[in-house]
């Protein structure tokens, strides 16, 4: 397949169509087709940014799913020094607002991508 920067929906279904195909004869990564497959992505994956952008997570919704993660309950953000009981439970219930603080802690400790609090 010859390839090129994608321009339109079309196209875009056709490199999506051949890179499966390719997968479903299982090429081998390391050969030339194997390298077209690699390029093909980059260029689905750049349309898809461009044309299908994926909105990031809400801040809180992102703490309580990694608190979930780590079988963290309030009260171990509590011992952590996340703040009280009854502020972490605001926090967490959208009571009171998140701080710089408390996001730069959160991005750091829990490892919640930054761009989630600067969103």
């Amino acid at each position: 397949m010859k390839l090129a920067p994608i321009k339109s929906d079309k196209q875009y279904e056709r490199y999506l169509e051949w890179v499966d195909q390719q997968f479903d004869q299982g090429i081998k990564p390391e050969s030339e087709v194997g390298d077209q497959v690699q390029i093909a992505l980059l260029l689905i994956k750049q349309w898809e940014d461009i044309h299908y952008p994926i909105a990031l997570a809400d801040p809180i919704d992102a703490i309580k799913l990694r608190m979930k993660e780590l079988g963290l309950r309030n009260k171990d953000l509590v011992i952590r020094d996340y703040g009280s009981k009854g502020h972490v439970s605001m926090l967490l219930n959208r009571k009171k607002s998140l701080t710089i603080e408390l996001a730069r802690r959160f991005h750091k400790e829990l490892k919640i991508p930054a761009e989630v609090f600067l969103g």
